[in-house]
């Protein structure tokens, strides 16, 4: 591994702690735990058929699985659920209850399903602000102000939520009882339609037993998957600690960073379910190709190396090994040799899904020289142009297909790998939260020299604002790229949603809590997700 000396970045936080870790024995065998999984699911399926005669309990229960990230064991109840939910629009027009109309239109515009944002007058009085007496529900106004990040672009009234519940749950926040209280700190650091799945189950496993109507089938269920899924992950993170240790001690790239537990953490925060084991190991191992190439970019080649680098990587053959630089030798043979895992990994039926993904990776590593032309020519883009480039930089559109490539349990026709790769609206929008989140926390946190311009600079110098005022305007765009990702789920074919929603939302999701509004950059200072990493693969949460 690479010492301090010879790398510009911290050195990992966990070493080799992964590769020989071994979890304490839990009170429940695997076997076991199956088992009573398998007797819940059938338990909570006729939860379902009591909640037909409540569209209100319909909701509650949808969102409480949705919290427990169980949700994909009832897809299709899910969606039966949704359909009553939407369907009862008179029953809900006629409620006062802010908590429920709250929850439902956001639950509703989470599964694609248009509800106007009208459902909110009723709250408001006579002057058009919304209604003081709100301050009174607590719960109501963390509800409104969840749902009110679901907004699309043209509902600036919605604004007027954001900023009128934002202001009251932070005056209240420190009056407020657990565990209410721990849910508005995180939604007021990450709205909840922008938080990771993962993350939030493992509090609100936590949280939910406190809560006054709670039911003890639901928390059971919700326990017993996410240890099965901690176990899993343990494994897998312990075989990709080795991968990884190989790749980086056999490429010999010291300058580049160490961060394979923080990448899998990251993987994580994307796609978490048993189901999508294989998913999560092709993510992984692209992340790491990319982040040890995205490094050699950075701080260390000259531009003639990565010109040449890019170049054979257009060229993906191995008789081009030869034109590499020598210390990139091993990386680009690895590059290719991994690709050709992945290959091998695929059914015959899917291998057409690797031709998608090259394409991804070679768009990467050319717009990657591109920069580093940029850098070297010292070259300050237009703002317009910065962002144009950058967007695919940030690495989200590249990964779209990589995720898609692994999720064997949702249709991923050769259409959505031609819809990923054609770059709609969606997939550029989510790669504008990557790049001005990376770009936010390098204004607060401080870049490194060989960083090319970010767009705060760009604006800075376009507009000859100042560094606060360019932060509030990428700010505002990063919250538009948001509602342009919200009004193309609105939008979308429902074929394309479910696994556009695993690809794009959730991997928007994980650069939110990556960067944390950009106040920090966990992925290059690793010790920042030390506490996370912790919470989500070491502590169980079956008691004891």
């Amino acid at each position: 591994m690479a010492t301090a000396g010879d790398c510009p970045f911290e050195p990992s936080v966990w070493g080799d702690f992964f590769v020989t870790y071994t979890p304490p024995a839990s009170p429940l065998s695997e076997e076991r735990m199956r088992e009573r999984v398998n007797q819940l699911k059938g338990a909570v399926r006729r939860v379902f058929e009591v909640s037909k005669a409540s569209a209100t309990d319909a909701t509650k229960l949808v969102d409480t699985l949705q919290h427990f990230g169980v949700e994909h064991y009832f897809r299709e109840e899910i969606d039966a659920a949704l359909s009553r939910i939407r369907d009862e629009e008179p029953m809900f027009a006629s409620s006062n209850n802010l908590h429920i109309i709250a929850l439902r239109f956001r639950l509703l515009r989470q599964h694609g399903i248009w509800v106007s944002a009208d459902v909110f007058d009723k709250f408001r009085d006579g002057t058009g602000d919304f209604s003081m007496s709100l301050c009174n529900s607590p719960r109501g106004l963390l509800s409104l102000y969840n749902a009110a990040h679901m907004a699309t672009p043209e509902e600036t009234a919605l604004d007027d939520a954001i900023a009128f519940t934002r202001r009251h749950l932070e005056a209240m926040k420190s009056k407020l009882m657990s565990p209410l209280v721990k849910q508005v700190a995180r939604a007021l650091d990450i709205p909840l339609p922008r938080i990771g799945r993962r993350l939030e189950t493992r509090h609100y496993i936590a949280e939910y037993e406190l809560e006054e109507e709670h039911d003890p089938t639901l928390l059971e269920l919700a326990r017993l998957d996410f240890e099965l899924v901690r176990l899993l992950h343990l494994k897998e993170l312990s075989e990709l600690c080795l991968w990884w240790r190989d790749l980086y001690n056999g490429c010999k790239l010291p300058y580049a960073r160490d961060r394979m537990v923080e990448m899998y953490f990251w993987d994580c925060g994307v796609i978490h379910e048993e189901e999508n084991s294989h998913a999560r190991i092709v993510f992984v191992k692209t992340f790491a190709l990319i982040s040890l190439t995205d490094d050699t970019y950075d701080v260390h080649g000259t531009l003639e190396d990565c010109q040449k680098f890019n170049e054979c990587i257009q060229r993906w053959h191995e008789s081009a090994a030869s034109m590499v630089p020598g210390y990139l030798r091993t990386l680009y043979l690895r590059t290719l040799k991994g690709f050709q895992d992945f290959e091998d990994m695929l059914d015959p039926s899917e291998k057409y899904r690797i031709c998608y993904v090259k394409r991804g990776y070679k768009m990467i590593i050319e717009i990657y020289f591109k920069e580093a032309t940029w850098l070297h020519q010292g070259y300050v883009p237009s703002f317009k142009e910065h962002v144009e480039f950058t967007r695919v930089s940030s690495g989200l559109p590249m990964l779209i297909p990589v995720l898609l490539m692994g999720l064997g349990s949702v249709p991923t026709y050769k259409e959505t790998f031609e819809w990923a790769l054609n770059m709609p609206d969606m997939v550029l929008a989510s790669g504008e939260v990557g790049r001005f989140l990376n770009d936010l926390t390098s204004y607060k946190v401080g870049k490194r020299k060989k960083d090319v311009a970010s767009t705060l600079e760009c604006y800075m110098e376009e507009h000859d604002a100042t560094g606060e005022e360019a932060f509030a305007a990428v700010t505002r765009m990063k919250e538009l790229a948001w509602r342009r990702i919200n009004r193309a789920c609105l939008e979308m074919d429902p074929a394309l949603l479910r696994p556009a929603q695993f690809a794009v939302v959730d991997l928007a999701r994980s650069m939110e809590f990556i960067y944390l509004g950009g106040s920090r950059d966990a992925y290059t200072f690793g010790s920042n997700l030390k506490d996370s990493v912790t919470s989500l693969f070491l502590k169980p949460v079956v008691p004891a």
